[in-house]
């Protein structure tokens, strides 16, 4: 038996220390604990207390002789009789039980929700029968006065089953989109629902109607994010309390929408379950990572249990100081508190044996204290603080009284509670109605307008799109690399693009264009809603659902104004098309002109020798070379030019009447090669150019033969 003593209270863990293999005899067993001290002092006080796997939920039957557990895997249900102090049966499910509800007094008839929408019934022998439910449950409770079995899961309705009847009634419909918990009150029967909204709704299952809303998450100061109920428990008629995923508990009276108390777990996660003890006043809390207990009135801390692996779900035997824990491991725990009651009757052994055992480990924690760093205690004004008792320094940072960090904090940030306000307003109409446009908060890197036109064409679909179905091509693993690889980056400068794509030009540019209207639009909705005062809500509702009206109003305009214009755009459209072949043919020009500078410049770096040699010899001037070569370079770059002006779809194919061969050699950048057998006109062509090389050859070649015969007749 372990303690740990928090705030001067005394826990003692019933099931702590290691567990010993099950597949070791009984021999090699008494073996080891006679070796081992711990294992000499560790109380079994149920014999097989355990799961095979995890422990998901735990209850204790009304008669309080049985404790009833359910784990995995395979799915079972283990049933504990506590005056045997061992296990009674063991049944197996088909599917994993999300909770489950006694309704007897023993284990004779038992309810449990199943994981896959399935709900058994259970009797004594075993599985009495079992039916399917509309939709995914999360929680049950079972009206005594009615018989009827209230479920609840994601939907807004309350389905009812009567165990009488044996038939689903008419459900209840709620005006919350899910429904997370619920709750029978003992004393009047009410029924309590907790809604993914953060809001509570009764129900009355006498007149089948609802009788009022309570909105809980509007009362949590501080909150970034919209809280949703978790938890819900009566404590008497008139008492509740309330759990959020925020990790807040509060206490109502229900006569009153104002809780009674706000008490912060301060781990930021759901609570589980929460459990009264009226003879101490104290509220039991559970949450994944701890158990707390604490002051009712007051909120104090009284103790605390932490968690080594998550807790699931948690029991207390009524009217003691023991209670049972169910977590993500093999272990079910077992704790008593003295300070929250004696020892049950089938157990009162450990009253005599706490009084003897001395604490051995002692552990404390600062609880109902708020972790700063020095840069957030700058920003709240109490770095002169720093050296009294009001801060304790810890790691990197300071633990501060959670009272004073709040009243900090609403000091220096007053209207954190009015712009919560204005954000859940904001929240409220912008569920209501449908975004114009949803673009995804991550694009590709790569062809990103291209990624814009997709999402546009999903979202808003046109009547041939719907009726064909296409697929989205970024979803789709075999058009990855376009959107990633950046060698299929679209060049939008290339030839071929202009030439052959200027209609995309001009629908990319309406589109982008409608695309930063509606978020200029969007933009101009937000300016007013933080402009505008938390009492003018009214006003700002008016203001908002008028400028959609405007929006459509002018929608309408510019499409009547479109069609009275379709010529217009046709002019516009001609001369689109007629600038993107000028730009073309500029761009070939200047690229033409650089071609011959290039060569006239190899024709001045080549060495002088080789210039002066054909004139000398020939007895030519060399102006009359030079007019020679630029004549002749004048004429490949006319020849070149007429080439240019046919378009490239033509030339190809001219090429391909004649059966020529075509090879294109290029990368994603738009450079094409060609090499193509010629025609027979442009062999003639060839043919005629060669003659004339070979008449300008031999006026060169005859002066050098002169020079020789001069040369044979000096001999």
């Amino acid at each position: 038996m372990f303690v740990n003593e928090v705030n001067d209270v005394k826990i003692y863990n019933l099931s702590a220390g290691k567990s010993v293999p099950e597949w070791l005899t009984d021999r090699r067993k008494r073996s080891q604990l006679m070796k081992k001290v711990d294992s000499r002092r560790q109380i079994e006080l149920i014999q097989d207390f355990d799961m095979p796997g995890v422990c998901t939920s735990i209850r204790m039957s009304p008669d309080n002789q049985y404790i009833l557990a359910t784990g995995t895997y395979k799915p079972r249900v283990k049933c504990f009789e506590v005056c045997n102090l061992s296990i009674k049966f063991e049944r197996c499910f088909d599917s994993e039980v999300t909770t489950f509800e006694v309704i007897s007094d023993d284990y004779s008839k038992m309810v449990f929700l199943q994981c896959d929408r399935y709900v058994e019934i259970h009797a004594a022998h075993g599985r009495h029968y079992r039916l399917r439910i509309p939709r995914f449950g999360r929680d049950m409770k079972y009206h005594k006065p009615s018989c009827d079995l209230f479920i609840v899961g994601t939907t807004k309705e309350i389905y009812r089953l009567n165990l009488e009847r044996g038939q689903f009634l008419q459900p209840y419909e709620s005006e919350a989109s899910c429904i997370n918990a619920c709750d029978v009150s003992a004393e009047h029967g009410l029924l309590m629902v907790g809604t993914k909204e953060g809001t509570v709704e009764a129900w009355d299952p006498r007149t089948k109607t609802k009788c009022s809303t309570l909105d809980v998450a509007i009362k949590l100061p501080g909150v970034k994010e919209f809280p949703s109920v978790s938890a819900l428990k009566f404590k008497d008629g008139l008492h509740m309390g309330v759990g959020t995923n925020s990790g807040h508990v509060l206490l109502y009276d229900i006569r009153s929408k104002e809780p009674l108390l706000v008490k912060d777990h301060l781990n930021k996660v759901p609570i589980k379950r929460l459990a009264f003890n009226p003879n101490h006043n104290a509220v039991y809390s559970l949450d994944e990572a701890m158990l707390k207990l604490w002051d009712e009135q007051t909120g104090k801390q009284i103790a605390y249990i932490e968690s080594t692996s998550s807790f699931n779900d948690f029991c207390t035997v009524p009217d003691t100081g023991m209670f049972f824990l169910a977590q993500e491991d093999v272990k079910m725990l077992t704790f008593y508190v003295p300070a929250m009651g004696p020892a049950p009757r089938w157990c009162s052994f450990l009253d005599n044996l706490t009084e003897e055992i001395e604490s051995e480990v002692v552990e404390n924690m600062y609880d109902d204290y708020q972790f700063v760093t020095q840069k957030e205690l700058e920003e709240l004004g109490l770095e002169h603080l720093i050296g009294s008792n009001l801060l304790k320094a810890y790691m990197h940072g300071y633990f501060i009284d959670a009272r004073l960090y709040n009243r900090a904090k609403s000091i220096v940030d007053p209207f954190a509670f009015e712009r919560f306000r204005k954000e859940k307003i904001r929240q409220e109409i912008e569920s209501e109605r449908k975004p114009r446009l949803q673009l995804s908060s991550k694009l590709p890197k790569v062809n990103q307008d291209l990624a814009l036109k997709i999402i546009e064409e999903q979202t808003n679909p046109s009547a041939k799109q719907a009726s064909k179905q296409t697929p989205n091509l970024l979803e789709d693993n075999r058009f990855k690399a376009m959107f990633e690889n950046t060698d299929f980056s679209i060049d939008k400068n290339a030839e071929e693009y202009k030439l052959l794509a200027p209609v995309l030009n001009r629908l990319e540019k309406s589109k982008l264009k409608e695309i930063k209207k509606r978020i200029e639009v969007a933009r101009v909705n937000e300016l007013h809603e933080e402009e505008n005062k938390p009492h003018e809500e009214s006003d700002n509702d008016e203001d908002l659902f008028g400028l959609e009206k405007s929006d459509d109003d002018d929608d309408e305009k510019n499409s009547s104004e479109a069609e009275s214009s379709d010529d217009e755009n046709v002019k516009e459209f001609a001369k689109e098309m007629k600038r993107a072949y000028k730009d073309v043919k500029k761009q070939r020009k200047q690229e033409l002109e650089e071609m011959d500078v290039e060569e006239e410049s190899k024709e001045k770096n080549t060495p002088a020798k080789s210039r002066a040699l054909a004139p000398q010899l020939s007895g030519a001037k060399p102006k009359e070379f030079k007019m020679f070569s630029l004549q002749s370079s004048a004429e490949m770059s006319s020849v070149k030019r007429g080439m240019m002006k046919v378009s490239l779809a033509d030339r190809v194919s001219k090429v391909e009447e004649t059966n020529s061969k075509v090879q294109t050699i290029g990368g994603s950048s738009g450079n094409r090669q060609m090499t193509f057998d010629l025609k027979k006109k442009d062999l003639r062509k060839r043919e005629l150019q060669l003659k004339q090389h070979r008449e300008e050859r031999k006026k060169l070649i005859r002066p050098i033969k002169s020079l020789k015969l001069k040369k044979v007749n000096f001999k």
